[in-house]
């Protein structure tokens, strides 16, 4: 079973840096890795330097990319509606194509992103070909609706649920007098639809992610007195949501400044005390800081420069990786 990993904060702090690079380190460990990118302005493909495709492309050994594309969500979206129609015209109430496609275009535009996400990760919480999954996940705002949507979809979906559940006892109420109890039978005998599989899909998800044993969601930040505050802010609303946040991350900090700059002192003291400061703020969370690397290296470059500087604790375990390999 897949563990995960998912890194979260504002937009430019690095995550698809650091979701690359520990995603490089696990495969190095042995797993069998995936990075997923939720961003909607995709930057993984351009982080190892790779011509995007669609789907999942391998990258290295043991290691595979996808940057999601919201034609997931959509499909989820058209699903959900064809479904919907279908039930309106079993039971008499004509639809045409173009009444059909407005009801799908009002539901599609928001939240297709999320929900394209949701699809994804729902695809590996119980039975995944990977062992570790990395998750770059979208700026703060898309990650907070992607945490959201599930208990809205819930609610939308069961609307949609109680109104087709209605409409299917006026019809078999009226069809059972004409072809008998019989009718009823046969009626019943159906397989999960897609009302119950994208609901049973939704709640995978939730349940996933407040798992902290499967989960380990990582916040990330610069060394900046506003990014400190919004990361303290998304680490309230995520606990708010049940999602265990077990580690931040403080990231380019400054560690080595040149010894006659002293604008670089200055600002190695002023990385210090806001690092002191997100300490004393989430006391119960791991914190971890990372170097700022040479702005000279290519994307693949800090990728892997990176890799080999994340200490041991950003690392997933390699174990069951291993005894894939072991088995196979």
């Amino acid at each position: 079973m897949a563990t995960f990993v998912c890194y979260g904060g504002k937009g430019g702090v690095g995550k698809t840096t650091l979701a690359a690079s520990t995603a490089v380190a696990a495969a190095d460990r042995g797993a069998k890795t995936l990075v997923i990118s939720t961003d909607p302005a995709h930057s993984l493909a351009d982080a190892f330097e790779v011509e995007p495709e669609a789907g999942q492309q391998v990258v290295d050994d043991n290691l595979w990319i996808e940057e999601l594309s919201p034609d997931a969500g959509q499909a989820a979206y058209r699903a959900i509606v064809d479904s919907l129609a279908a039930e309106l015209r079993s039971a008499g109430i004509q639809l045409d194509d173009e009444t059909v496609e407005r009801l799908f275009t009002a539901g599609v535009v928001p939240g297709s992103d999320e929900l394209a996400a949701i699809e994804a990760l729902a695809s590996h919480t119980t039975d995944s070909e990977f062992d570790q999954i990395v998750v770059d996940t979208a700026p703060t705002g898309h990650t907070l609706r992607l945490l959201d949507l599930p208990s809205v979809l819930r609610e939308t979906v069961a609307a949609a649920d109680s109104l087709r559940g209605q409409l299917r006892r006026t019809v078999d109420t009226a069809r059972s007098a004409v072809f008998g109890p019989a009718y009823l039978f046969g009626r019943r005998r159906g397989n999960t639809d897609e009302f119950e599989a994208i609901a049973s899909r939704m709640e995978d998800v939730r349940a996933l992610l407040m798992d902290p044993d499967r989960v380990d969601f990582r916040v990330v930040c610069l060394p900046e007195s506003m990014a400190v505050a919004e990361t303290e802010r998304l680490i309230d609303q995520l606990t708010e949501f049940g999602v265990p946040v077990q580690t931040c991350v403080v990231n380019r900090v400054l560690t080595d400044p040149e010894p006659d700059c002293q604008r670089c002192r200055a600002t190695k003291r002023a990385h210090r005390e806001q690092i002191e400061r997100l300490e004393a703020a989430v006391p119960d969370r791991r914190l971890v800081s990372l170097p700022a690397v040479s702005p000279d290296l290519t994307a693949r470059e800090t990728v892997d420069c990176l890799a080999d500087q994340l200490p041991d604790v950003l690392i997933p375990e390699a174990a069951s990786g291993t005894q894939r390999s072991q088995q196979e």
